[in-house]
């Protein structure tokens, strides 16, 4: 099993001058941290509008920042919100490809609809049709990673000429494809589309093996890729706090835990948020506070051994650490990480290259098949040819003085202008 760290760059109120900043270089240190000590990936949300509980709203700038400070550790989008209102698709392959370079080969491609009101109408994105547009600008994205020229497209939610999209990432076809994954309903989703599985609810260990087990099996009868290449993986959230004396360990992180999952609550379910004012520290220190429960990986590290145990046993190809949430300290964080990779890590990674060889010899023939059935890249007979400016390229063939094309600015007749001027000097 694989281990990663999850990042919403959560910074509860008050807000003091340097705050944000001080949070973004504590995780770029975590980070960095992570990867010197052997964890796996990282998972960078996107989230806009978002206060308290997620302020990364630009996770490409982010894994950029982290690609040049780490060596081997996998830099997951955990997600794109593929909406084209946020972000177009060829914006999405772009920005893909070129992190795929920078960080030489280390992507993993996280796609998503969004759900919450406040980031949905904020784009003006119509929830009725956000699994439509996910599940159009998905299916295009890959194929403009992998198109030379990309044929284009006249859908539904988008459209654009064929246009070569560059430049391409360094994985091949494109980087490994993930989608979030909220409820068991759409895990089956992504095992029937071929995608990873970002699992973001909170599935208690022992029920893990009926969702692995459910994932693998629609995928080996049912799997029809959207993308360009499979990714039968699941990936599962769970809290983390590790320390040698247990209540130091769920004093430095149940409280987190339990903000995220308030303030994941108040955005997605029943919460109402004044802008730039709603205090969600605030409405959370006056709630109910909920008894410790399912601890998941808050504990001493025989303790978060036995909860990983279980995920392990279950399927579970990767479990991905909440850490920084609430108001958890950066220090304590690095402790938690360092004492986890030094007692409880070690022996993870040894049976992780067994469980790998295991799983690809039960799924050789199933992706073999699924990679039949992904979708056809349309052929281009005849590449259209784009001048470079249709009224220029007229007027300069024509060889007219005159510019009095209503829909050319006054900065473009200049140009042009100057353009012919010079074409007749030389000739």
């Amino acid at each position: 099993m694989k281990f990663g760290l999850f990042y919403e760059h959560q910074i509860p109120r008050p807000w003091n001058d340097g705050a944000e900043h001080k949070l973004f270089q504590d995780a770029l240190e975590q980070v960095e941290l992570a990867d010197k000590l052997g964890f796996d990936h990282i998972w960078e949300v996107e989230h806009h509008f978002l206060e308290e509980y997620s302020h990364s709203s630009a996770p490409e700038v982010f894994l950029a920042a982290c690609s040049q400070r780490t060596k081997q550790i996998r830099l997951g989008h955990g997600i794109v919100l593929m909406p084209p209102a946020y972000n177009h698709p060829a914006r999405v392959a772009e920005r893909i490809a070129t992190l795929d370079l920078v960080s030489n080969g280390r992507v993993e491609w996280g796609t998503g609809e969004s759900a919450s009101h406040i980031e949905l109408g904020g784009f003006n994105v119509d929830p009725k049709c956000k699994r439509e547009m996910w599940e159009e600008c998905t299916r295009e994205t890959a194929k403009m990673m992998t198109q030379s020229p990309y044929a284009g497209y006249d859908g539904k939610h988008f459209s654009m000429p064929s246009r070569n999209v560059v430049p391409k990432p360094l994985q091949t076809p494109h980087p490994p494809p993930w989608v979030a994954c909220s409820s068991r309903d759409s895990l089956r989703f992504a095992a029937k589309h071929g995608l990873g599985a970002l699992t973001f609810a909170f599935v208690d260990a022992t029920e893990a093996q009926f969702w692995v087990e459910e994932y693998y099996d629609i995928f080996e009868s049912e799997c029809t890729p959207l993308t360009q290449r499979v990714n039968p993986n699941i990936a599962m959230v769970s809290g983390f706090s590790c320390h040698e004396d247990e209540n130091t360990a769920v004093e430095r992180g149940l409280e987190g835990f339990r903000f995220f999952r308030f303030a994941l609550a108040h955005y997605y379910y029943n919460g109402s948020q004044i802008p730039g004012e709603t205090d969600i520290w605030k409405l959370f220190k006056q709630s109910e506070q909920e008894s410790a429960g399912e601890r998941a990986g808050i504990g001493t590290p025989d303790q978060v051994r036995e909860h990983l145990e279980i995920m392990e046993k279950a399927g579970v190809d990767q479990v991905v650490f909440i850490q920084q949430a609430g108001m958890n300290q950066h220090e304590d964080i690095c402790d938690a990480l360092e004492l986890f990779a030094d007692k409880v890590l070690p022996d993870f990674k040894a049976r992780d290259t067994k469980h790998q060889k295991k799983k690809n010899e039960r799924l050789a023939e199933a992706i073999e098949t699924a990679d039949t059935r992904k979708p056809e890249l349309s052929s281009l007979k005849n590449i259209p040819l784009v001048d470079s400016y249709p009224i220029l390229k007229k007027k300069l063939e024509e060889k007219t003085e005159e510019v009095d094309e209503p829909e050319m600015s006054e900065d473009g007749k200049k140009f042009l202008n100057s353009i012919e001027g010079g074409t007749r000097q030389k000739s």
